[in-house]
């Protein structure tokens, strides 16, 4: 079974969990600190992922970082769950899609917005509200530069890319003056 796959399964079976009791940014919070946890401390990954250290080992290392940070008792049975069934090491892409799970439940789509250069606040929020016209849902929009852009913008909502950039105009008349 694919990594995808799996982090689908674990992030709708958590949402509906965390959704039901009213706690999901919360839990979204701490599962990204353990995330990051997990990818700064490259023996706690190793260990984790090693076949050949016993799961009581883990069960006592995880229980103890999760005794040190204390987090909500649904986000320490998540933890607990994904140890037991070998799968804590990928938890990264179950964040992934854990977030996109809530953020579809939520009514909001997430929109990549590509500039050459940072854009100042007043033409963010005319970003926002053309992209939520345009989708029809609330927008949050995480932004990117890409000085090689030239200037202009990329919007990448889902799989739709709107390539409104200076490098890609160029490549345009490149391509028409050459074919």
């Amino acid at each position: 079974m694919s990594v995808q796959t799996v982090a689908r399964r674990y992030a709708f079976a958590l949402a509906d969990v965390v959704s039901e009791r009213g706690e999901a940014r919360e839990v979204q919070q701490e599962l990204k600190v353990w995330e990051q946890m997990l990818q700064s401390h490259d023996s706690l990954r190793v260990a984790f992922a090693n076949p050949t250290i016993p799961l009581d080992q883990k069960r006592a290392v995880l229980n103890r970082l999760i005794e040190l940070s204390r987090p909500r008792q649904t986000t320490t049975n998540f933890l607990k769950v994904l140890l037991q069934n070998q799968r804590l090491t990928e938890l990264g892409e179950i964040n992934k899609k854990f977030e996109q799970v809530l953020d579809e439940r939520a009514g909001l789509v997430v929109a990549t917005v590509t500039t050459a250069g940072p854009i100042p606040k007043d033409v963010h929020d005319r970003l926002e509200g053309t992209l939520s016209s345009l989708t029809g849902k609330k927008v949050r929009i995480d932004f990117a530069t890409d000085p090689e852009l030239v200037g202009g913008v990329v919007t990448r909502i889902g799989s739709t890319v709107y390539d409104g950039s200076v490098r890609n105009q160029l490549q345009q008349i490149k391509e028409r003056m050459t074919g």
